[in-house]
């Protein structure tokens, strides 16, 4: 179901992209070069059908993103397990992560070993 709505956003929103383009813009737009249906339905027809179905189409999307929404599948279970199992391990393993008031332990030091200083100058 989940994958079925994600087609039909993806085709919903490829027909909007196709849609605008056509519309008559203020320089006149792609829709000025299909002359036949300007002819069939008059200018302002078509400029009215094609902005009624640029509505459509943004209400569609919106529609099918909340259904989309309540759809979405849940079996990523087991990987939000994993993550806070790991967590909760690295929480009882990590010396830092004590309760207030306690300190943390001291970090081990090395001496540091010092390179024999070249004294013949």
């Amino acid at each position: 179901m989940y994958l079925l709505f994600v087609i039909l956003m993806v085709i919903a929103a490829l027909f909007m992209c196709f849609i605008v383009l056509i519309q008559n813009s203020k320089g006149g737009g792609l829709s000025s070069e299909f002359s036949s249906s300007n002819a069939i339905m008059g200018v302002r027809k078509t400029t009215d059908t094609l902005e009624k179905l640029t509505w459509g189409l943004a209400v569609f999307m919106v529609v099918m993103s909340i259904a989309t929404a309540y759809v979405v599948p849940t079996g990523s279970t087991k990987a939000q397990d994993a993550l806070l199992e790991q967590a909760q391990k690295e929480e009882k393993t990590n010396p830092y992560n004590l309760p207030a008031g306690t300190a943390a332990p001291k970090a081990a030091t090395t001496p540091a070993t010092s390179a024999p200083a070249d004294s013949a100058k």
